[in-house]
């Protein structure tokens, strides 16, 4: 995993400078996702990996796959990808590409998990208050785990906040046997 990371960083960041700098970001967010999406299923991972096709045919199989037409150096890209016989690092370029693009935006998806449905205005007032904190834009997704007891978990990132009643039980737990 990491080795595909490792392989993956450099045409991420190339494709997202390229994108950046021709304003061309959604254009290229949607090729990258779509063609992650593509190489992971069989029958076109099973036709990337023919010895029969060569590189340019290759290309031209991810190419008609992607729904709208895409401009010449996305192709370009593509072709050092199977020249270099890394088309299937399409999903790690993809998620770090996104990445890349949502630090350049200052934004932040934010994962909730609490112990019930949140509404509307409880999303709002935590948004406001992450936003404050991690001074970025937040897009918040949630979902309800009733083993909480109550409380919440946020997740952004690599950041962790357990806020939840069962972490703070745990931690109490932990102490007490310490």
């Amino acid at each position: 995993m990491a080795e595909l990371l490792t392989v993956a960083r450099p045409y991420a960041k190339a494709a997202f400078e390229y994108a950046r700098d021709h304003e061309a970001l959604d254009s290229w967010s949607q090729a990258l996702s779509f063609l992650s999406v593509a190489v992971a299923d069989d029958v076109v991972r099973h036709r990337l990996s023919s010895p029969k096709l060569d590189s340019e045919q290759k290309v031209s199989l991810l190419v008609e796959l992607i729904p709208e037409q895409q401009d010449e150096a996305l192709q370009r890209f593509l072709t050092v990808l199977a020249d270099q016989g890394r088309l299937m690092a399409l999903a790690s370029i993809a998620d770090q590409f996104e990445h890349l693009r949502a630090e350049h935006e200052q934004r932040v998806e934010v994962n909730v998990t609490s112990a019930y449905e949140l509404d509307s205005k409880q999303k709002t007032k935590l948004a406001n208050a992450l936003k404050k904190r991690l001074n970025r834009e937040i897009s918040i997704t949630t979902q309800v785990d009733k083993s909480l007891i109550g409380g919440v978990i946020l997740r952004a990132g690599d950041t962790v906040i357990d806020g939840s009643v069962r972490g703070r039980l745990n931690r109490l737990s932990e102490a007490l046997t310490a």
